[in-house]
């Protein structure tokens, strides 16, 4: 084929016509995932258009009535009179196959849209103005946009979205459980396309609590994890995954020993030894983590197109993404830097909460909270807390903050004890819950599953 000629079939196209003016309920079967663009010549998008027309205001769709439309409109002769509709009629001896002939036209359609694509993408490639980063994002965003559009339609009727809800009731489509049974209560999970921040003052908690929902989502739900972590290394994050998953409970059967952080820690500094049973649990935890789907990126200075990016290429890896923690936000950086870092963190949020709707994947961003609270006798944090900038109460599907009353109170009786505070739950009731946590390696646990009497 010449490579100047557009990917298209117009036997296909004629056959579909012809299928629609032949069966009165081909249309049915096509009309929802069938683009009137789709379609090359534009004769045929305008018989399309009047067959689309006729179909939703409950008429038939037969060669009268088309030619009907059509002259009312003078558009009949534009697509070649009752001539052209008796020769697409005459052609077809039957509509049975027209969502065959509708996915040949679609897989041109969208060759045609990719081609297209990448003539706009050897324009970036020519634009020396702006950012490197920022052309492979928007280049990445073209082809990705191309991909999804035989699924994407930003707006459809309740009749539509009505039959996806029930599918997905009957499918059980997924909403994640986080494996902590009283937070599950309040928010059921982590569902697609949410923001969740979990927020609070340093050493509460925050990058355990985060650990220990990416160890759930990888082993429970067997989906793939994207960290980015701007704080810690990936070497740092790798041995704090080491000790949790030394008592995570889906490993009990592996009899392993305790792995300590600090013992880890204490042994690459030469101040201990760690004993043979340490140092076989952790062979066997390597064997664990090369089975587990957990990806860590530590680029600190990562911005949000950054991750972007990285997310679609994990997904199109994986084929799949079933959590992205962010690893903290006031540690990223902005596209537009403003001068005024409020506004810069409600960019960076407003481009994560989009993010999560693209890859349609939940995003766990964690975050710091104002110093005001420790001028507080009640030092648990709030809403109005939540540290530079108010827009992550706006964009947040769920907004958690992370309390351990021992860090100010070492004598108080909820020693051991977490508190999370669910301060916004768009899509449940807010609330808080107590969780036993053992800081030395990270692991946490439902009061409900001990029974102290």
């Amino acid at each position: 084929m010449n490579k100047n000629t557009p990917p298209v079939n117009i036997e296909a196209e004629e056959a579909i016509l012809g299928g629609i003016l032949l069966d009165p309920m081909a249309i049915s079967r096509i009309e929802a995932n069938l683009k009137t663009e789709a379609f090359f010549l534009l004769a045929h998008q305008e018989i399309y258009r009047a067959a689309l027309a006729l179909f939703r205001q409950g008429k038939p769709t037969d060669l009268m009535a088309i030619s009907s439309y059509l002259g009312d409109r003078s558009l009949l002769d534009k697509v070649g009179g009752t001539t052209k509709l008796a020769q697409l009629l005459n052609r077809t001896v039957s509509a049975v196959n027209i969502d065959r002939y509708m996915n040949l036209v679609m897989d041109k359609y969208l060759r045609r849209q990719l081609i297209a694509s990448g003539h706009e993408i050897v324009d970036l490639g020519h634009d020396n103005v702006s950012e490197l980063e920022s052309v492979l994002n928007d280049s990445q965003k073209k082809v990705f946009q191309v991909c999804q559009q035989k699924l994407n339609a930003e707006t459809k009727s309740t009749a539509e979205i009505s039959i996806a809800c029930f599918q997905d009731l009957e499918t059980r489509h997924p909403i994640y459980e986080t494996g902590l049974y009283d937070l599950d209560n309040l928010m059921v999970g982590f569902e697609p396309g949410t923001l969740t921040i979990l927020a609070g003052r340093p050493s509460m908690g925050k990058s355990a609590i985060a650990n220990f929902l990416t160890l759930q989502m990888a082993t429970k739900h067997k989906l793939p994890v994207l960290y980015f972590s701007l704080e810690m290394t990936q070497k740092q994050l790798q041995y704090r995954l080491w000790s949790l998953i030394s008592e995570f409970h889906c490993y009990r059967d592996h009899k392993l020993a305790k792995v300590r952080g600090d013992c880890l820690r204490k042994q690459r500094a030469g101040q201990i030894q760690l004993d043979q049973q340490e140092i076989d649990s952790i062979i066997k935890i390597t064997e664990i983590c090369a089975d587990l789907p957990i990806f860590i990126n530590e680029n600190r200075s990562i911005t949000a197109v950054g991750i972007a990016s990285e997310c679609r290429k994990i997904r199109a890896y994986e084929g799949n993404l079933g959590l992205i923690v962010v690893d903290y936000l006031q540690m990223m950086v902005g596209e537009k830097v403003s001068g005024n870092r409020s506004y810069d963190l409600g960019d960076v949020a407003r481009s994560l909460y989009q993010l999560a709707g693209e890859i349609n994947a939940p995003i766990l961003a964690l975050s710091q909270v104002s110093r005001g609270v420790e001028s507080r006798q009640d030092k648990r944090p709030m809403m109005s807390d939540l540290s530079q900038s108010g827009i992550l109460e706006m964009v947040a599907d769920n907004i958690i903050f992370a309390y351990r009353d021992e860090y100010y109170y070492p004598d108080t009786i909820h020693e051991n004890i977490l508190e999370l505070i669910l301060a916004k739950a768009r899509h449940g009731d807010t609330g808080q819950i107590k969780l036993l946590f053992d800081k030395s390696c990270g692991m946490i646990e439902s009061l409900k599953v001990f029974d102290f009497n």
